[in-house]
């Protein structure tokens, strides 16, 4: 037979599908409904969304690429999710330690905030922590601040995702001079940043105990009207407990409820101190909590009832909280080891939050929380592409028995790197790429000369 007619016998090569990234090589952690892990993986990306996820060989025959990333050796996880902070407040950062909650913000941090918070300090302030956020492997955040409107630039310009809300409180703050001030500008905020791909604008009023009933009540309707999240301090002290009982006569939650502010647009930050009705409550009104576990001992807040919380079916994330005394860093991986150790040695049970738990917890629960499960939090077809790799050569990496107890217990934010946010390479072999690292750590230490001459200064 001729040579030309056996040619023409022999199948066609297919034709490979063109793709914006492909990560290959890596084990790839998927966290979706059954914990799939996949040893040797791939993960295929177009635009922001993953496209396909399998075997490396398998997604190799299918796909071609622009850009490569070899995670041949390393772990690929879905991006940690932080579902509580003040990212602005890394300027602050270990101004006053060892207090409680109250003293910290009346002594200190609303005073410092009143001689220092502008708009500027907001800018560098959140350059930073973004900078902190996507060097530990942190793609989405939840914050509470003033000045919103330039968190949420900054954010977007580091190439992050956020669900960023303006602070409504009841007494003179940076941005607002009155609580129908600060209402104003979060409407503003809201239909500034309506639609935005990687930013979700939301109200947020501190707490019960800075806001009056009115002032909750029209944060809650604003936000409803623009089907927006609603961001708030909930029952995170004995204290606040205690004086909402007074107050009320009912616990901080079930207050909420009365008034008419839970429901699944809600993320409560801390219900450090909430009973088996608190919790019923909250899972019944699909509200999303953040656990904060680094802020709730460092201020000896309390502990809160993680298993309980997710026995009871609470929409449940890990948070860092602002760091400034509360916290004093932005290390989501360093929160997931203290998450699950505080709850085994509070409740004298090795098992009373297990590592797979944990670190669901840092990423499809903190989505559950954000209620955005259906585009973050897994890698899976069809969810935004954020993902990180994570390094296994160093050390504390080495040997692997259990990949979860590795991942929470001996893993280090240091070990992230390579992120990937909405399809988009932000940091590559530990250098991010969206921000100038020298000049906001120069910036930064210009800001504390100026923090601590404010705090010398005689108040006004």
């Amino acid at each position: 037979m001729p040579a030309s007619a056996q040619s023409s016998r022999r199948p066609k090569a297919l034709k490979k599908e063109q793709v914006d990234l492909l990560v290959t090589g890596g084990t790839v952690v998927t966290m979706n409904a059954r914990f799939r892990v996949i040893e040797d993986g791939a993960i295929a990306i177009r635009g922001d969304k993953i496209l396909a996820i399998g075997p490396s060989v398998e997604i190799a025959t299918r796909y071609t690429r622009a850009r490569r990333i070899l995670a041949r050796g390393k772990l690929v996880l879905p991006g940690l999710i932080n579902t509580h902070g003040h990212a602005p407040m890394v300027l602050f950062r270990g101004i006053a330690n060892d207090l409680t909650l109250q003293d910290w913000l009346e002594k200190y941090i609303f005073p410092a905030e009143a001689r220092n918070v502008t708009e500027e300090f907001v800018i560098w302030g959140t350059r930073l922590a973004a900078l902190e956020m996507i060097r530990g492997g942190i793609t989405t955040y939840a914050d509470m601040y003033y000045f919103e409107d330039a968190v949420a630039r900054e954010t977007k310009a580091a190439g992050m995702r956020g669900v960023l809300g303006q602070t409504i409180i009841d007494f003179p703050v940076p941005d607002a001079k009155t609580p129908a001030d600060g209402l104003v500008r979060a409407e503003e905020f809201l239909k500034r940043w309506k639609g935005d791909p990687l930013i979700r604008p939301a109200v947020a009023p501190h707490a019960i105990y800075t806001n009056s009933k009115e002032t909750l009540q029209s944060a809650a309707e604003l936000a409803r009207r623009h089907k927006a999240p609603l961001l708030i301090h909930v029952a995170e002290t004995k204290r606040e407990l205690d004086d909402s009982l007074a107050t009320h006569g009912m616990t901080p939650v079930a207050y909420l409820d009365s008034i008419g502010l839970l429901g699944p647009n809600m993320l409560a930050a801390h219900c450090v101190w909430v009973n088996d009705a608190d919790i019923a409550l909250l899972a019944r009104n699909q509200v999303g909590c953040a656990h904060n576990p680094s802020s709730n001992m460092l201020l000896a807040s309390g502990v809160a009832p993680v298993p309980a919380m997710l026995a009871g079916g609470v929409r449940l994330g890990l948070g860092t909280d602002g760091p400034a005394g509360s916290n004093n860093d932005l290390d989501l991986m360093e929160e997931m080891d203290l998450a699950a150790k505080l709850q085994k040695v509070s409740r004298m049970d090795p098992q009373a939050l297990e590592a797979r738990q944990t670190l669901a917890m840092a990423t499809i629960g903190g989505a559950r929380a954000l209620h955005m499960e259906s585009e973050i939090g897994s890698l899976e077809v069809g969810k935004r592409a954020d993902l990180i790799v994570l390094n296994l050569n160093s050390p504390h990496a080495v040997p692997m028995y259990d990949l979860y107890a590795q991942i929470v217990y001996s893993l280090k934010s240091s070990d992230v790197q390579t992120v990937v946010i909405g399809g988009k390479v932000v940091m590559h072999d530990r250098r991010v790429l969206t921000l100038n690292e020298a000049e906001i750590i120069a910036r930064a230490r210009e800001y504390r000369v100026q923090v601590k001459h404010s705090l010398a200064a005689p108040q006004k």
